[in-house]
């Protein structure tokens, strides 16, 4: 694949480490003359004379300056990351010094890395395949345990694995298939056409599940939206306040305090919650209150889960069934909690609101808010976060996968109606095809740019 792609053969330079003042910075170097390149600002050792993955000390010069005193740490092709002559060199955390360090590495005949080139590279000499490569980008973006666990799961091939097994068993009955055509006059058949019955299903349901985790992928890597509604003094602020345990929102009991959303972020057994204080629902005459009420109600039509908050004290049964009615209407999953119960009673509370479903707290007391941030993450999670399994996160993957199992729903058809097997394989191939530009058997210049140049510099 690198012989296809131009512009792969030279030597690439960027700072490794965020930018500003810190205790060092890493700068990498990668490519075919990076070891000649580093050699000649390094007089304190031949490194060519070095071994792989070895560390060097020692004064990092341009001619007769001195850049500063450096730790290298050597790594020789293709035992390296990019599977070319690595270069890594640990400067002090000056932006000034590695300015000076980069600009060295520069004038001796490097060039400045792109968004993701060091990556591209490794995927290039085949020391990763591109679900790996992009699994790279989701673990240095990741916050959370579960999405750093999911992206490590890639990086060690367990998406890869999966997608392998059902390719290469394509391509082994799509062979046989092609050596059909090859006998088309002698009417034989080489493939066994029961037993590909069974490799269809048995990919078609693991395709499905595939798709059906995209849900749960997404959750882990986006984190859930999550509006907070209701009607004004409900204590939504309050909730907030207390879920986040910090005062983030203005509270008082003067009905409608807040005017805008508010939002800020809870971590709930590994999955982010975008917690949005809204202003509360009712029909007003302020201006300013009405576009606050207004948005609330554009909150709650993008969020990814409601919570419609209310005030178990004021509230009755058919008032809080005709709110409902509206979060009903949006289709998407929700929370009805009753609040202050602390002031009515659980059970008095339990018995004012007949139905199910209806969790009672006391938001200022603290009162099963724990039970409340459990709930929450059972609705959109349903279940525990199995992140050893394999999870869809990428939504290039997940359309890919959808054109994977159109074509093996129509293989299935082509079996059910007797198909020839030159049409059979048009089908194989195409699915192969699709399977291909998940891991990156099949790409193209254009696309693997788009891919890294999501990436940061320097990785």
């Amino acid at each position: 694949m690198l012989g296809k792609l131009t512009g792969w053969d030279d030597t690439i330079v960027a700072l490794a480490t965020p930018h500003g003042v810190g205790a060092i910075g890493v700068i990498r170097v990668s490519g075919g003359r990076a070891i000649d390149i580093i050699n000649k600002l390094f007089p304190a050792k031949d490194l060519h004379k070095q071994g792989s993955h070895t560390l060097h000390v020692g004064l990092l010069k341009e001619g007769e300056k001195v850049l500063d005193e450096v730790v290298l740490a050597l790594f020789k092709n293709p035992r390296s990351y990019t599977g070319e002559d690595v270069v890594e060199i640990s400067c002090h955390g000056s932006p000034f010094i590695q300015e000076q360090v980069i600009h060295a590495v520069l004038a001796k005949g490097a060039r400045l890395a792109k968004p993701g080139e060091f990556t591209q590279r490794a995927f290039l000499k085949g020391k990763l395949d591109l679900t790996q490569a992009e699994a790279v980008a989701d673990l240095i973006a990741s916050n959370t345990e579960a999405s750093r666990n999911t992206a490590l799961h890639s990086i060690r091939g367990g998406f890869s694995t999966v997608l392998k097994e059902l390719r290469e068993q394509l391509i082994s009955f799509s062979a046989l298939i092609e050596l059909e055509l090859d006998f088309s006059q002698e009417d034989v058949e080489f493939a066994d056409r029961r037993s590909f019955y069974a490799l269809v299903d048995s990919a078609r349901t693991t395709v499905t599940e595939l798709l059906q985790s995209f849900q749960l992928g997404n959750v882990i890597k986006n984190g859930v939206q999550v509006a907070i509604v209701g009607k004004p003094n409900a204590g939504k602020s309050t909730l907030l306040n207390t879920l986040l345990n910090e005062n983030r929102a203005i509270v008082s009991e003067i009905a409608g305090t807040t005017r805008d959303t508010i939002e800020e972020v809870l971590n709930i057994n590994g999955i982010l919650f975008r917690l949005i204080d809204t202003a509360g629902i009712r029909e007003s005459g302020d201006v300013i209150e009405s576009i606050g009420v207004e948005k609330s109600r554009e909150k709650m039509r993008s969020a990814d889960l409601v919570l419609y908050l209310f005030d178990a004290l004021t509230e009755t049964q058919a008032g809080l069934e005709a709110a409902l009615l509206e979060v009903q209407a949006l289709n998407k999953p929700y929370l009805a909690v009753g609040n202050k119960t602390d002031a009515l009673g659980e059970t008095a509370a339990q018995e004012k609101f007949a139905g199910d479903g209806v969790l009672f707290i006391s938001a200022r007391e603290g009162l099963r808010v724990d039970l409340l941030k459990q709930r929450m993450a059972d609705r959109v999670v349903q279940g525990s976060v199995q992140t050893e399994s394999t999870i869809v996160t990428n939504a290039r993957h997940y359309q890919a996968l959808q054109e994977v199992q159109r074509s093996l729903a129509d293989i299935r058809a082509g079996l059910d109606n007797q198909l020839p097997g030159d049409l059979l394989a048009l089908d194989i191939r195409r699915c192969l095809h699709f399977l291909g530009e998940i891991t990156g058997e099949i790409t193209n210049e254009d696309r693997l740019d788009y891919i890294f140049s999501k990436f940061c510099i320097g990785k």
